[in-house]
């Protein structure tokens, strides 16, 4: 039988709620959307739990759980290697072997590090010695040897011993530099020989955005910036967005890659509002910030037909920005300033009266006079001291009850 795809080994698969399990999910709908067919192995879980297109493959005794396991675990645990052990082995590696053989990679979450099923180790041991695994890939999110908690729960001596062995054959992964360095001080092997490969999220998922607000967010390269400002404003000569250029401009020239999103259209009726948004246009080439500064009425898919979101992709834009900017001459009353508050994006502003007296002290304000590269060393001060008192990005998971206007 041909190979064809991917196979994911671990203990369980979901419904159980685990941290390796929402891994799992997460690496199966990536090799998915890529096109890859998937199946997850695993000793209990369920089709329907799996991103659509993933098969499952039940094999009860590798659950970590199977009471024959259990059993095992708890002499294994004190250092006695069961009677049955052997038979368990032998078990596992028949059952798996023409499972295995079907698929071009296989991916195993743990159990060459962690001491839960040491059978299943052991067989799988068995199957790379013998060639019944075409190319072996180890995601080791945990090792019990140099865990202060289990430690205590592995002997020297086989087969506990396989848990520290490293093999040249089978492709190490693991979750950071400091794991790199753990797990290669466990083998004895070089660091390089350990791919360090960071978990992830689904921003779409985490931050409630809708798929209009996504694919706007994707196209605007909003996630790859070092620092968004987002003005959720119309296209007005009272907003100041020309102050806004150059205080993008300067963040630039500071190796600094900022994005500024600005939401609302000019008037396409108004020959005034048209004027103004070429000259800004015009700015933004002269500044050389063409990808740094956009006017989301210019970014849809349609390129003759200016875009125009409403309040539920505005709040979109909230919640993937680091800071709303309002540089305005004047503001009747500076409703960006609430939004920004209830989604906890902080405000930089012009001190104008109306924004004062709603955000008071808990505004970074800003005289519209302002040296441009002065105001831009300011708001970067503000990010490093931000930085270094909580996690970036910490506050865009929370969602709103109401949302910004898309015309202003």
């Amino acid at each position: 039988m041909g190979y064809s795809g991917t196979a994911i080994l671990h203990y369980s698969a979901p419904p159980v709620v685990g941290g390796v399990e929402a891994v799992i999910v997460a690496h199966a709908q990536t090799l998915r959307q890529a096109g890859h067919s998937v199946a997850v192995v695993a000793g209990r879980g369920a089709a329907g739990q799996l991103p659509q297109g993933t098969d499952l493959i039940c094999v009860p005794e590798i659950d970590s759980q199977h009471p024959e396991i259990v059993q095992m675990d708890a002499r294994l645990s004190v250092g006695e290697v069961p009677i049955d052990f052997e038979a368990m082995t032998i078990r596992l590696s028949t059952g798996l072997r023409p499972i295995l053989r079907r698929f071009d990679n296989l991916i195993v979450h743990n159990v060459f590090t962690k001491h839960f099923n040491l059978p299943l180790t052991a067989a799988l041991y068995r199957l790379l010695d013998e060639g019944g695994i075409s190319h072996c890939i180890a995601w080791c999110h945990d090792f019990t040897w140099t865990s202060p908690s289990s430690g205590s729960k592995v002997h020297p001596g086989l087969p506990w011993d396989l848990l520290r062995t490293y093999r040249p054959d089978v492709t190490y992964v693991v979750v950071s530099q400091r794991r790199q360095q753990e797990l290669a001080s466990l083998f004895g092997c070089p660091p390089e020989r350990i791919q360090v490969i960071y978990n992830g999220v689904e921003p779409k998922e985490l931050l409630g955005l809708s798929a209009e607000g996504y694919s706007l967010v994707n196209r605007l390269g909003l996630l790859d910036s070092d620092l968004v400002l987002l003005m959720p404003v119309r296209v007005t000569r009272a907003k100041n967005i020309e102050l806004a250029l150059y205080v993008v401009a300067a963040l630039k020239a500071r190796a600094c890659r900022p994005t500024l999103v600005l939401t609302g259209p000019p008037d396409p009726h108004d020959a005034e509002s048209m004027a103004y948004f070429r000259s800004l246009q015009g700015l933004r080439r002269q500044l050389d910030i063409r990808d740094e500064m956009h006017f989301v009425f210019e970014s849809g898919t349609d390129p003759d037909q200016g875009l125009i979101i409403d309040a539920g992709v505005v709040g979109d834009l909230y919640r993937v920005s680091d800071l709303m900017f309002m540089p305005s001459h004047r503001e009747g009353f500076a409703m960006p300033v609430l939004e920004a508050g209830l989604v906890g994006v902080p405000v930089v502003c012009a001190e104008v009266p109306a924004a004062a007296e709603i955000g008071g002290t808990d505004l970074i304000l800003f005289d519209t006079d302002d040296d441009p590269t002065r105001l831009a060393e300011r708001i970067l001060d503000w990010v490093v001291k931000r930085r270094d008192s909580m996690p970036r990005r910490a506050n865009r998971g929370r969602s709103s009850g109401r949302t910004g206007q898309a015309q202003r």
